[in-house]
């Protein structure tokens, strides 16, 4: 069990990575305007998530240092400062979307306007980080937000045509009215969404936070290997879902109750409590994360102590960074701004800001004085530049993309 237990530092990463309120609508989103013809990008994002997490994982078990503590020492002040600010600021429009994704989850548990949740939801993330242990947090979150295994188990109920929805997913193209264009900015978004910036900066955090060391090399890859495929997976059952229940009727997913109602018809009243139990893990697992990222980017930045390995005490001006991080995103949300469109707009925004992201991650991995003998092997490097390829068209696409479509419409 404790081995099994090792792994939910990936999971929680993976599911705060891949289903976190971005995706679930634009998961939703895309299956219900695509099919699955949009299936492989989850696919190629899923394998470039793995290939810079291990990296960083396997940097954190034989540096004993975080990736961005040695970006800014390796690189120099200015060069880090890019990233940091590129990473950051992605990762707080991406905080404000979780804290208003747990506020949309509990309106639809409770019928309560979401603006009233958005205030106490702050207030648990705070509480949460300030008060529960990093091991406790991320086992209880990583293995609550299995429950969206569910969107699975409602695909399998709806009785798909799988032969239908695997000629959708190797067919990758636009259908009916939609455009290139379109089909590409949302493919941009899923990509961008895969390989948040954060994900990687909270997995080689997280590693520090638990202590790992040369031995636990292979916990740090069945973190990678195990966590990040599965949250690929319930993206694709949660793009499945929608393309069986919406794509033939033409309804098209605006909110996170449609994200929701796969469940519900398939697997009724048990289905949805269930669902949206997993959504609240999710959503406030991601809200964790992005803020204790906020946190471990600008201490580890400016050399300050950091970590949850420490007390509050000790680590005064992290702590400090995530309440202000927390407080911005109470006042953003209250002018009744969508956090749906914050979702779709900051995983949109999270793709112009990969390449800054994971070169210098991919210049760490392979310095011979931070990892000897575990450095890069050529294979690993030459993925690792196909991917930084594919991150810059990324980047440069994304604004005009975003403004050719009108933001996807």
């Amino acid at each position: 069990m404790k081995k099994l237990l090792a792994v939910t530092l990936g999971i929680l990463t993976a599911i705060g990575g891949f289903v976190d309120i971005g995706d679930l609508v634009t998961n939703a989103l895309v299956g219900a305007r695509f099919g699955m013809r949009l299936g492989l990008v989850v696919l190629v994002g899923v394998i470039g998530i793995c290939l810079y997490a291990e990296m960083c994982g396997r940097v954190v078990a034989v540096a004993g240092r975080p990736v961005f503590d040695l970006i800014r020492e390796r690189l120099g002040r200015r060069t880090g400062l890019l990233t940091l600010i590129a990473s950051f600021l992605v990762t707080l429009l991406t905080l404000i979307a979780e804290i208003g994704g747990v506020a949309l989850a509990l309106e639809l548990a409770s019928g309560v306007q979401y603006l009233l949740w958005v205030p106490l939801a702050a207030f648990a993330v705070w509480l949460v980080i300030w008060r529960v242990k990093f091991s406790r947090l991320e086992t209880v979150f990583g293995l609550m937000g299995l429950l969206l295994i569910v969107f699975a188990v409602a695909l399998w109920k709806l009785g798909p045509d799988w032969g239908q929805l695997m000629h959708q997913a190797t067919n990758p193209r636009p259908i009916g009215h939609e455009t290139w264009a379109t089909y590409g900015y949302y493919a941009i978004a899923l990509f961008g969404a895969a390989m948040t910036p954060y994900e990687v900066f909270f997995f080689s955090s997280g590693g520090v936070e638990e202590k790992w060391g040369r031995e636990d090399l292979i916990t740090a890859r069945a973190n990678v290997f195990v966590g990040f495929p599965l949250g690929g997976l319930l993206s694709l059952a949660i793009m499945g879902c929608a393309a069986v229940l919406y794509l033939p009727v033409g309804i098209q997913v605006d909110t996170l109750a449609q994200v929701t109602l796969p469940a519900a018809v398939a697997l009724g009243k048990l289905g949805l409590a269930i669902v949206l139990i997993g959504v609240f893990a999710a959503t406030f697992g991601a809200a964790l994360e992005t803020a204790l990222s906020c946190g471990y980017t600008i201490g580890q930045y400016y050399g300050w102590q950091w970590g949850k390995f420490v007390r509050p005490r000790q680590a005064s001006r992290f702590h400090l960074v995530m309440i202000i991080c927390l407080a911005l995103s109470i006042l953003v949300l209250l002018t009744a701004v969508d956090p749906v469109k914050v979702t779709e707009y900051s995983v949109v925004f999270a793709a112009m800001a990969l390449p800054l992201t994971y070169l210098p991650i991919l210049i760490v991995a392979n310095d011979p004085d931070y990892m000897g003998e575990n450095r890069n092997g050529p294979v690993t490097n030459v993925l690792g530049l196909v991917y930084l390829g594919l991150l810059l068209v990324a980047s440069i696409a994304a604004i005009p993309l975003m403004i050719i479509t009108k933001g996807g419409q």
